[in-house]
């Protein structure tokens, strides 16, 4: 959605939520077979959960997906009945809340089995557990050596009416460099677990492996659940995969400022923190009034750039905590006037993408450290989010 109305305080990001519809209905086409769970875990990957979550629902997502659990029950405190799944837990976590809002949870041990299952006893429901195993990420899992141990302990917690194991899942590490020799010794260690869960009596409701990478290269994997994060906000998993473009994608946040402050400076002139930009001729500087406190990376200046008057301009020197300097040369600009960090470069704006390359990171650490210090403005809401408060459209 373009949206060229200027921006109304300091700083806004101007979220699509018509583009996160599409994204996740293009998704959807990639894993027709399979049910699709939208990742909002971070806040929506900065785009606002609840707002995401509602977003992806209305273009055919089932599920959710948050790391925490306190991120799984705000979902449910903002009325979303979807099933959830939360997967990154710690020894004394609130299971029990969990449980009580019908949170899916993920046991990667024993010991979080045991929890869990002391929890449901607690509750007096019993909860829905997906076992995970490293299947060769080196992250969250338990090993394969560990797994019959694993698959035994949630199986008499299940024979004890404490639990119920609704899924078995892994996750790939290298999905996102088609051909790399790990994709398939993943998904070979993934079916091995399944097969020796399922010989052992477990009978999932869903197995699921494939994130946004694996989604849109590796079919095999779709299985009974796609999770997609970031491409259904609108990014590209991997320069290798293609730009969000030419995946049939569209970013849904646009992050843009206003001016503080224009001035005409001479030569020699030092800017920001520690000089290392010095004007080499009369020049016109602009103050852009975020810094990273707000999310935008100590590391852009001198090498990323902004829309600003018409054209891309340079960040000159350090970016501060509130603030940041572009250079104008000759060109003019008035104070308030617009300045557009990223968006889906419909006006010529550089894209996430972009600053990504130039920070030698990825688009995923771009949006989601847009702090809260930045307002979210929603764009394309359903009647029906608009109603309820969640969607701002104009």
């Amino acid at each position: 959605m373009a949206n060229s109305e200027p921006t109304r305080g300091r700083a806004e990001a101007r979220i699509d939520l018509a583009a996160i519809r599409e994204n996740t209905a293009r998704m959807r086409e990639r894993a027709p077979s399979a049910a699709l769970m939208a990742v909002v875990k971070a806040d929506g990957y900065g785009h606002g959960m609840v707002p995401a979550a509602r977003a992806a629902l209305a273009g055919g997502a089932t599920w959710l997906g948050t790391a925490f659990i306190s991120e799984g029950l705000r979902l449910r405190q903002a009325g979303i009945t979807a099933r959830i799944l939360s997967w990154l837990a710690v020894p004394g976590d609130d299971w029990a809340a969990a449980i009580q809002a019908a949170i899916d949870l993920s046991a990667n041990a024993v010991w979080a089995i045991e929890e869990i299952a002391a929890a449901a006893a607690q509750a007096g429901v019993p909860a829905r557990v997906h076992l995970k195993i490293d299947s060769g990420l080196g992250r969250a899992g338990t090993t394969p050596q560990e797994w019959p141990r694993v698959v035994d302990a949630a199986l008499k917690a299940q024979a004890d009416g404490l639990l119920q194991v609704v899924g078995l899942w892994s996750h790939f590490a290298c999905a996102d460099e088609p051909g790399h020799p790990s994709i398939t010794r993943q998904l070979a260690t993934f079916r091995e677990a399944v097969e020796y869960a399922e010989r052992a009596g477990v009978r999932p409701e869903v197995r699921h492996i494939a994130n946004s990478p694996a989604t849109l290269t590796l079919p095999e994997a779709h299985l009974d659940l796609i999770r997609a994060g970031i491409t259904i906000y609108g990014l590209s998993p991997a320069p290798e995969l293609g730009t969000a473009r030419e995946l049939g994608l569209r970013p849904a946040m646009t992050l843009a400022a206003r001016l503080a402050l224009v001035k005409r400076v001479p030569p020699g002139h030092g800017v920001s923190y520690g000089h290392r930009y010095v004007t080499d001729r009369n020049t016109t500087l602009a103050l852009v009034p975020v810094g990273y406190a707000d999310g935008v990376p100590r590391a852009a200046g001198d090498r990323c750039g902004v829309l600003l008057a018409g054209r891309r301009r340079a960040i000159r020197g350090r970016v501060a905590m509130d603030q940041f300097v572009v250079e104008l040369g000759d060109d003019d600009a008035a104070c308030g006037e617009e300045v557009l960090l990223f968006g889906p470069g419909d006006f010529g704006e550089p894209t996430a993408d972009d600053w990504a390359r130039a920070l030698d990171t990825i688009a995923y650490e771009i949006v989601t450290r847009v702090g809260p210090r930045v307002p979210r403005v929603y764009l394309g809401a359903p009647q029906a989010e608009q109603a309820s408060g969640i969607g701002v459209s104009r």
